[in-house]
């Protein structure tokens, strides 16, 4: 290995923090480039590359085209649900984002301005979002298929005046219309959306012609002059797309805003996160290449959705930033059509990173325990696999490894970090796997674990994890339009850090061990037990796909840890000697003290679209509490079909 250990060079990103960031900036191409990196005369808001400027869109695709590599695939879709396969090269792709661009800005919109995006996982996603960027509007993705209000809190929050949609998307069992959802989000919604683009797919029910008709009525109607202001414009894509001239790209400030996303809340306003422009294009530039170890001409596959953070930093920008290939799928990691979709993903496209979250590694687990359906493709392309989302358990990162036979990455994030806090920065200097842990923090990332007071706790002990302001380049800056509130949710429970509400420990090597949301920590007789800690054990046993272990309300200890686990494929063990080998094995790695003897077998567990496992909406139903379900939950039958194992005697 040549130049400075990845210690050496995180501590120098820490101690000499200005040089190091301004040297990795220097991999941007700026209009202005940056003199100053940080900006901390309003902390704890700080602000990067305060003096800078450029044009994000034109550092995704121009630059490539203008070095010589326009014939260079930048995004292959692949739909396994509609059996299409296209490839745009960079060429392509940004003479597509330019048309889109135009047509945004036909529509009136320009720099700051918001769009709403409601796309399911099609090509049009991408380009739309690097469209705002070429124009210096603000995008803010909604995860198609979220329900109207949500969408509507959505309008009023980011106050757009274009929503760009489809006519619906496509899951392996059904489809999903989005037109009357978003018809429905225009009436809740108090503010005004002037412009609906709508990319028309075949084989839905509801399609462009009968709002258009709606919308010319009520424009046409002078009488109801209420109606007719409150009425927006509905417009075909393809068609408004085709006339528009192309837009070229606009320079911005780097501290302006890139985009906002909604994290998932269950009641009042919505939380958006901002993500500015020159901050998010040096952080995930350093990521691709230190984190990902992917460059120039190959292929990234990021099995997510544009709609999550994930899609936003490893679909979209983070691949094209760096002049690499990626990959939107349209599909599901089982039964579109079994549980080798993956593996054949990587034969067709050559794909070099692989990142999904364990949730997907759980459910082709369960399907293929044997992980056989490996064998029956060429993955030899494969260099790295990836995982985030979800705790990593170590026997799931076991099975993965040992099928794939490549290092799989742990890492560790937020949707307000944009980027990993933690990860094996494989790029500069593969370090040693734990398996469990997400390995070190990564550049500019200050990690310790505090106690409830705010002292900082030592090696091996678990606590609250919190980052040292300021935070690296690529995290948010605030909230949409409420400084305060970022700071009174993120950084009044300890001054001078970010809580990211995750508890885990440092060992002593370094190395962060993330155990789970601190409100999943039990507390069993006054002795605080991490949720994730049990979780690994039960997951250990040979019958188990996944499991969640929960603490619920008891009269005599405070909490008690009670299992619930989804059996592999073709399993049909007895629930009693099941209960009694798990509880014997919690008993033999975690000691008595866990008091683990409720297990229950269940035939799925309820998650977010993005894999969370929803352990507190779980605890609140067993505990007769008014149950908080977040928006983004993935099937609620799976909570109506627990609700008599949750609460057995209710």
């Amino acid at each position: 290995m040549t130049g400075p250990s990845y210690r050496e060079l995180h501590a120098r990103s820490l101690a000499q923090r200005e040089e190091f960031w301004l040297d990795v900036a220097a991999q941007i191409d700026w209009d202005r480039a940056p003199e100053r990196a940080l900006d901390d005369s309003a902390a704890p808001i700080y602000r990067w590359f305060p003096d800078a400027r450029l044009n994000l869109s034109y550092n995704c695709l121009d630059r490539h085209v203008e070095a010589g590599r326009g014939d260079q695939a930048a995004l292959i879709y692949d739909s396994a649900v509609t059996g299409t396969v296209h490839s745009y090269s960079y060429a392509e792709l940004t003479a597509e984002v330019a048309q889109c661009a135009g047509m945004l800005t036909e529509l009136g919109v320009g720099a700051g301005d918001r769009v709403i995006i409601y796309l399911p996982m099609i090509p049009q996603a991408p380009i739309a979002m690097l469209a705002c960027a070429r124009i210096g509007a603000v995008h803010s993705v909604v995860f198609g298929g979220f329900a109207a209000k949500e969408l509507a809190s959505r309008i009023d929050d980011a106050s757009p005046d274009v929503l760009l949609t489809a006519t619906g998307g496509i899951e392996p069992t059904r489809k999903v219309e989005y037109l009357p959802t978003v018809a429905e989000a225009l009436r809740l919604a108090t503010h005004q959306v002037r412009h609906v683009v709508v990319q028309e797919r075949e084989g839905f029910v509801h399609g462009l012609q009968e709002f258009t008709a709606d919308s010319a009525d009520s424009a046409s109607d002078q009488a109801s002059t209420a109606t007719a202001d409150r009425a927006a414009a509905w417009h075909d894509w393809a068609a408004r797309s085709a006339q528009a001239q192309p837009a070229a790209p606009v320079t911005v400030r780097a501290t302006d805003p890139l985009y906002v996303l909604y994290t998932s809340g269950t009641t009042g306003r919505p939380k958006g996160v901002v993500r500015d422009q020159g901050g998010t294009a040096v952080a995930l530039s350093w990521s691709m290449q230190a984190i990902y170890d992917v460059g120039p001409g190959e292929t990234m596959f990021t099995a997510s959705d544009v709609g999550w953070v994930v899609g936003h930093s490893f679909i979209v920008y983070g691949p094209l930033l760096v002049g690499a290939t990626t990959v939107l799928y349209e599909g599901k990691p089982v039964g579109t059509p079994d549980a080798g979709a993956f593996w054949r993903m990587i034969e067709q496209h050559r794909i070099t990173a692989l990142f999904t979250a364990p949730t997907a590694l759980r459910a082709i687990r369960k399907i293929d325990p044997e992980a056989a359906l490996v064998a029956d493709y060429d993955i030899s392309s494969l260099r790295h696999l990836y995982a985030a989302g979800e705790r990593l358990d170590p026997v799931t990162q076991r099975w993965i490894t040992e099928a794939l036979k490549v290092p799989v990455i742990d890492n560790w994030w937020q949707t307000e970090t944009g980027w990993p806090i933690a990860a094996n920065p494989v790029g500069i200097e593969a370090l040693a796997v734990k398996e469990g842990s997400a390995t070190l923090p990564m550049a500019g990332y200050d990690v310790v674990i505090l106690d409830a007071t705010g002292e900082e706790l030592p090696p091996g002990e678990e606590g609250n994890i919190a980052l040292r302001l300021p935070m690296p380049p690529g995290t948010l800056p605030t909230l949409w339009g409420d400084d305060q509130r970022y700071i009174d949710s993120y950084l009044a429970a300890f001054p001078g850090f970010y809580a990211t509400g995750d508890s885990g420990y440092l060992d002593p090597d370094g190395y962060l061990f993330v155990m789970g949301r601190t409100d999943d920590v039990i507390n069993v007789a006054g002795h605080r037990l991490s949720a994730g800690s049990i979780e690994a054990v039960v997951a250990s046993h040979p019958a188990v796909a996944e499991c969640a272990v929960i603490g619920l309300q008891d009269e005599l200890k405070g909490q008690r840890a009670s299992g619930f686990v989804v059996l592999k494929s073709g399993r049909a063990d007895d629930p009693k000697t099941l209960q009694a080998e798990l509880t014997a094995l919690v008993r033999r790695d975690i000691g008595p003290v866990a008091d683990f003897k409720t297990v229950a077998v269940v035939a799925a567990l309820p998650k977010t679209r993005s894999g969370k496992i929803l352990r507190k909406t779980m605890r609140q139903i067993a505990d007769g509490e008014q149950a908080r379900v977040p928006s983004t939950i993935e099937d609620a039958s799976v909570l109506d079909d627990l609700i008599p194992v949750l609460r057995p005697r209710r």
